[in-house]
């Protein structure tokens, strides 16, 4: 499975950065603008995947792709064009080396829904979960399908928190869309190692294509 994982540190000073983060839809836009046209849509069972982590001191983009991106306009855009510009790493290696066991801190943003068929319609509505129990629950039902398990807290309890939980809405096509966002912070064991390559490089979710379904891995601490 061949993806790449790239890495870009946003210069949140700069007025075009300002104006990226506060739409969902610019960002998107911008993201894409980092692939030619027969590079951005989905294959080899992956697409291409955005989120943008907000740190006390930094904000950083994190994009998971089958292509190689050029990130030139973003750096002249939204970064430090003369000293820094982005860094790119083959994500194969890690993906081929999972294994059914393997424990790993994770990092999810999300959009939680349901989907609910109205009364006398056919066609399903999509709902946001709302509260921390809510998008709790959604990822635990999710979990099993994307190859992984929640581990357990000292207190048997499953380890994860929701952070950063939003309602962003941005204009697309002449309409507002509002989104319901959180970020989900934890461990997890690796169940079926084919199911999670899958995730990894396909997301989770809806919204993907609004920083949304981006799920990574580090090593887990202790």
């Amino acid at each position: 499975m061949t993806a790449f994982l790239t890495r870009f540190e946003v210069n949140k000073a700069r007025r075009g950065a300002r104006d990226l983060m506060g739409s969902l839809h610019r960002m998107h836009a911008a993201v894409l603008a980092s692939f030619p046209d027969a590079h951005r849509a989905p294959a080899g069972g992956g697409r291409v995947l955005w989120r943008l982590d907000h740190g006390d001191h930094s904000t950083t983009l994190y994009i998971v792709s089958p292509h190689k991106p050029d990130l030139t306009h973003l750096v002249e855009q939204a970064g430090w064009p003369t000293t820094q510009t982005w860094a790119t790493r083959d994500y194969s290696p890690l993906l081929d080396r999972l294994s059914t066991g393997d424990r790993f801190a994770f990092r999810l943003a999300a959009n939680p829904t349901r989907s609910q068929r109205r009364e006398g319609d056919d066609r399903s509505q999509r709902y946001a979960h709302v509260t921390v129990a809510q998008q709790t629950q959604w990822l635990l039902d999710r979990a099993h399908r994307n190859g992984f398990a929640l581990c357990d807290t000292a207190e048997k309890e499953p380890d994860v928190a929701v952070r950063g939980r939003q309602r962003p809405r941005f204009s697309r096509g002449g309409e507002t869309v509002t989104l319901s966002t959180a970020v989900f912070e934890g461990r997890l064991e690796v169940t079926d190692p084919d199911l999670l390559r899958a995730a990894l490089v396909g997301g989770i979710g809806p919204a993907k294509g609004y920083g949304c379904g981006l799920l990574t891995l580090a090593a887990a601490p202790g």
